[in-house]
C-alpha cells in the first residue's frame, strides 16, 4: 500500500530539465577496503540507487532535476528524501510506501575492479511499487529529458508505470533508457531482453555496456550493438567499451571517446555520473564528441572517490580533470593506498 507524493511540482512555472524514474535507496559502504563484509567494522551511509544518482549528477551540473521513485515509511525513507533535496533534486514525486521498507544495498570494495553488491530489497521494494496513479504526467510530458532504467521494467506495478511514462512522452526528445541490467531483478536474461525490446521503440537515447547490449539486442560487438539499437528505433546509441572508451552512433554520426585514466577507489556510481553528465551535455546541445568526453571525465571522478551520490562532480572539477589537473587534490585522502591506473568507463 502506498501514499501519494507529498507535493505536486509547479510544472507550469518551473518545469524540470531532467526527470528520472526508478531506483532509490540507501548505500552502505565499508570504511575498510579490500576485505569482505564479514570483516568490516564500520560503514558510511549514503543516498543510492542508479536513477537517484543520475538525478543528483545532473543537479550538480546545474540542471533542475527530479525523480519519480518510492521509499518506505521509515527512517531510511526519510533519509533518502532529505538527501535528495539537500543534493538539489526535487522530491515532490517520491511516493511513500507504508508496506515495504526502503531498500538497503551493501557493497564490498576490492580495487581496482571488483565491487560486489548485496541488495536487500526482497520480496519487493517501494521503488518497484510505484503505480500509474502515482505519477504526475504533466511533469513527465513537460520535462526536457526523461531518464528511465531497465530495472524498473522487471516487475509490476513498476513495469506498467514505466510503459505509461513512455507512452505519455510519445518519443519526445530527449527520452533516455539506461540498459542497466542487474540479474537479481529478473527471472532470466531472456525475460529482461523481452521487456527492453518492447521499450526501445519509445526512447530516443539508449545507453549500456556490452553485456547489457547483449541482453537488450543480442549483440556484444559495440558496432553491431549500436546498429541494432538504432534499428530498434533509438536516435542515439551509446555503448560503453570499458578500457576502449565509449562508442556513440546516430544514423549519420559515429564518435569514439577514449577513457579517462584514473586511480580507482570505488567504481560504483561511475556510470551514473556518466549518465548525469550525458543528460547535461545533450540538453546543452554540445557536439557529441564534447558530450562524451565530459561524461567520461565525470565517471572517472566518481570512480576515484569512495561514495556515489555525494561524489558527483561539478563542471569545474570536470574542466580541471580534462585540463590535466586532479579534482581530488582538495579532498582529504580517503586511503593511503596506491591503485593501478585503469579506465573508468565500464
Amino acid at each position: 500500500m502506498s501514499s501519494a507524493p507529498q507535493h505536486s511540482p509547479d510544472v507550469a512555472s518551473t518545469p524540470l530539465e531532467v526527470l528520472t524514474f526508478g531506483r532509490s535507496g540507501v548505500d552502505i559502504y565499508p570504511h575498510q577496503i579490500g576485505v569482505g563484509l564479514e570483516d568490516v567494522s564500520s560503514f558510511g551511509k549514503y543516498l543510492g540507487g542508479t536513477t537517484a544518482n543520475v538525478a543528483v549528477a545532473a543537479a550538480r551540473l546545474g540542471r533542475r532535476s527530479g525523480i519519480i521513485t518510492g521509499v518506505g515509511n521509515d527512517p531510511f525513507g526519510r533519509f533518502v528524501r532529505r538527501a535528495l533535496t539537500e543534493l538539489g533534486v526535487d522530491d515532490s514525486q517520491v511516493v511513500t510506501n507504508n508496506e515495504y521498507p526502503t531498500p538497503v544495498t551493501f557493497c564490498e570494495i576490492f580495487p581496482p575492479d571488483d565491487f560486489p553488491l548485496w541488495f536487500y530489497r526482497k520480496p519487493t521494494s517501494p521503488d518497484m511499487q510505484v503505480r500509474v496513479d502515482d505519477i504526475d504526467f504533466d511533469a513527465v510530458r513537460a520535462t526536457q529529458l526523461m531518464w528511465l532504467s531497465v530495472s524498473g521494467f522487471s516487475q509490476e506495478p513498476s513495469r506498467s508505470a514505466h510503459f505509461a511514462v513512455l507512452e505519455a512522452r510519445n518519443r519526445k526528445p530527449i527520452t533516455a533508457l539506461d540498459l542497466d541490467y542487474r540479474p537479481m531483478f529478473w527471472e532470466s536474461p531472456a525475460h529482461a531482453g523481452e521487456q527492453v525490446r518492447k521499450a526501445l521503440p519509445y526512447v530516443t537515447v539508449a545507453v549500456g555496456n556490452r553485456e547489457e547490449c547483449e541482453v537488450a539486442v543480442g549483440e556484444t560487438d559495440p558496432e553491431r550493438a549500436a546498429d541494432a539499437l538504432l534499428d530498434a528505433g533509438v536516435e542515439l546509441a551509446i555503448v560503453k567499451q570499458g578500457s576502449k572508451g565509449v562508442l556513440a552512433k546516430t544514423r549519420t554520426e559515429r564518435v569514439v571517446s577514449p577513457p579517462i585514466m584514473i586511480k580507482p577507489l570505488n567504481g560504483l556510481g561511475a556510470g551514473d555520473s556518466f549518465g548525469g553528465s550525458l543528460c547535461h551535455g545533450l540538453l546543452a546541445g554540445w557536439p557529441l564528441e564534447k558530450v562524451l568526453a565530459r561524461a567520461n571525465a565525470a565517471g572517472a571522478i566518481v570512480a576515484s572517490r569512495l561514495e556515489c551520490s555525494t561524489a558527483m562532480p561539478t563542471s569545474e572539477e570536470i574542466d580541471l580533470l580534462l585540463a590535466g589537473g586532479d579534482p581530488n587534490e582538495r579532498i582529504a585522502d580517503q586511503l593511503a593506498v596506491h591503485f593501478e591506473t585503469v579506465g573508468a568507463t565500464s
